[in-house]
């Protein structure tokens, strides 16, 4: 019962963190940005080991980090200066990173102790093994649940010290412009959280299920609320939701977890359309923030 404890808390604390970054992409029609960084950052880890000669947390992060960014600044450019629409744009910028990476990796295949299928899959199984122990030999249990901890509690206090920032700029850029809110500041910001979120969460989940949780549960939360907070809220239940029901639902089909949880994830929104299709949604209120 502990090992189901520790992969469904993983599973959450993805969820959750990816989710809430998930609302602030679909509210800016770039969700499938998470899609590019998520593949984009691969050159960015193979080139950390290269350096460090290790899998250590710092040297992945800030590698997946820098290629995340310069993965968003190519998007921005292309999109900008070659008249190229975004989906456009993001197609040609991950497909080339993310093939950087392969390269690099059968190139320096004995060199590198990365495993193309971990990245992609993951392997949320072996993160009760994957154990944190002190200098002392205390052992403080899996180290992907502190690292998952810290991530989301970066992100939360982002969220929640950047929200009226994070709103405007989402909502009407011109408007937060005009309020003197550097709307290219905080777009970088929301795309550093989103690849320190996805690089935090490959070894233990994958990059298939990471586009899951930043698409998934926000799309069907953006289905059952106008109001933003709601969103947010409503995409964090979810997360744990899903995050609970795919592990046991993976338990009793003998299946990939990973994959359990992603198909879960689909099943929900289309369980929300299917119910919410048939009811009218009201206008918002004054009180309301509307999403759309």
């Amino acid at each position: 019962m502990i090992i189901a404890f520790w992969i469904i808390l993983t599973g959450a604390l993805v969820a959750v963190t990816c989710g809430m970054l998930g609302c602030f992409l679909i509210l800016r029609k770039m969700s499938m940005v998470g899609d590019a960084i998520s593949h984009a950052v691969l050159p960015g880890i193979v080139i950390a080991f290269l350096l460090s000669g290790s899998r250590d947390t710092l040297p992945m992060l800030l590698g997946a980090g820098a290629t995340g960014l310069i993965a968003t600044f190519l998007i921005e450019y292309f999109h900008r200066r070659a008249n190229l629409q975004t989906d456009a744009s993001i197609g040609v910028t991950f497909t080339f990173l993310f093939a950087v990476g392969i390269i690099l990796i059968s190139g320096f295949a004995g060199e590198i102790d990365l495993d193309l299928d971990c990245v992609l899959y993951g392997e949320i199984a072996y993160v009760p093994i994957d154990l944190w122990v002190t200098a002392d030999g205390t052992v403080m249990g899996p180290r992907p649940v502190y690292i998952l901890s810290a991530v989301l509690l970066i992100v939360a206090l982002f969220i929640k010290l950047g929200y009226k920032e994070l709103q405007l700029t989402s909502f009407d850029p011109a408007f937060a412009s005009a309020l003197g809110i550097s709307t290219a500041l905080w777009h970088y910001l929301l795309m550093a959280a989103v690849s320190l979120t996805t690089v935090s969460s490959f070894e233990s989940v994958g990059a298939i299920l990471v586009i899951a949780f930043l698409i998934g549960p926000p799309a069907t939360a953006y289905l059952m609320t106008h109001d933003l907070k709601q969103m947010l809220a409503i995409t964090a239940v979810l997360g744990i939701f899903i995050a609970f029901t795919g592990y046991w639902l993976a338990y009793w089909l003998n299946a990939s977890i990973a994959g359990c949880m992603a198909a879960v994830t689909g099943l929900c929104f289309t369980a929300a359309f299917l119910s919410l299709r048939r009811i009218p949604k009201p206008s918002p209120t004054a009180s309301e923030e509307p999403i759309g």
